[in-house]
């Protein structure tokens, strides 16, 4: 047995190990439910910005009314451990993931790029939590700036642009496809079809969203211009542009706070 092949295994056996823990398995629900909290309040500024009301709709003004609260110091620490331990996890399942084949390959890449998500996240709400605010947009526009400064640049830019346009998809899919319900225990009765109704509407609304912000990279590559690469900030306000904006913006935030209330649930019901 080659040293390569004895180290992986090595690997594996540990991930595996980490990957059972209890306590890693209890820190990862809380981060559902903190990714609950913040898709909610997401969903709320969403539905104030399509009444034209000022709102910072990302996950930087959904942190900051967090923070607003009596004891929103303590939330926001609770968010910051859930969600790190979450981005955690799922790189820990895409570690498990055994095969060479297409359907695996997709099962690490999607891993990788949710743990990639959470942990941003998490990363923004410690700041938070250390007095520190950053605001999401801002952040993405500097990182699509660094990102158009290196040597193909633009094309780089386009390729981050392209994977989360295809992270969209694959989430509006799950909503069609209602695949969601593999990663959940799903209840029986009246609570299943509520199950079932969340889970769509937020998986479509969510997908919406993140696709709508993959096309704003790939604009910023084309043009190379990194201001036109704003986030979800920038995907709600280009809802807002729309005909009969206010309507899908109140639309999609519904969607949002539906998906907050899936993963409320499933930081209860997930299988971990």
């Amino acid at each position: 047995m080659s040293s390569a092949t004895s180290a992986k295994r090595e690997l594996r056996r540990a991930a595996r190990t980490a990957g059972e823990s209890t306590i890693l398995e209890i820190l990862a629900r809380t981060g559902f439910a903190a990714s609950a909290l913040l898709q909610v309040l997401l969903g709320a500024l969403a539905i104030q910005l399509g009444f034209n009301r000022f709102a910072e709709a990302d996950q930087s003004g959904a942190l900051g009314e967090v923070a607003k609260v009596p004891g929103g110091f303590v939330v926001l620490w609770i968010c910051v451990v859930g969600l790190l331990s979450l981005a955690l996890w799922l790189l820990i399942q895409a570690l498990l993931v055994f095969g060479s084949t297409r359907r695996k390959w997709l099962a690490r890449i999607v891993n990788i790029a949710k743990a990639a998500a959470y942990a941003t996240l998490g990363l923004t709400a410690l700041a938070f939590a250390q007095g520190h605010p950053t605001h999401a947009s801002e952040s993405t526009r500097h990182l699509s700036a660094g990102i158009l400064s290196l040597p193909a640049g633009p094309l780089l830019l386009g390729v981050v642009g392209l994977v989360t346009v295809g992270v969209g998809g694959y989430f509006m899919a799950k909503a069609v496809r209602q695949t969601f319900t593999e990663d959940v225990v799903m209840p029986s009765g009246p609570a299943r079809h509520g199950m079932l109704v969340l889970g769509t509407l937020g998986y479509l609304a969510k997908g919406l969203v993140v696709a709508v912000a993959g096309v704003l990279f790939v604009i910023a590559a084309i043009q190379a211009r990194a201001d036109d690469a704003t986030g979800l900030s920038g995907a709600l306000e280009t809802f807002e542009q729309f005909p009969l904006g206010a309507p899908l913006l109140f639309l999609v935030g519904a969607g949002l706070i539906a998906s907050g209330a899936y993963n409320a649930a499933r930081a209860w019901l997930a299988r971990l």
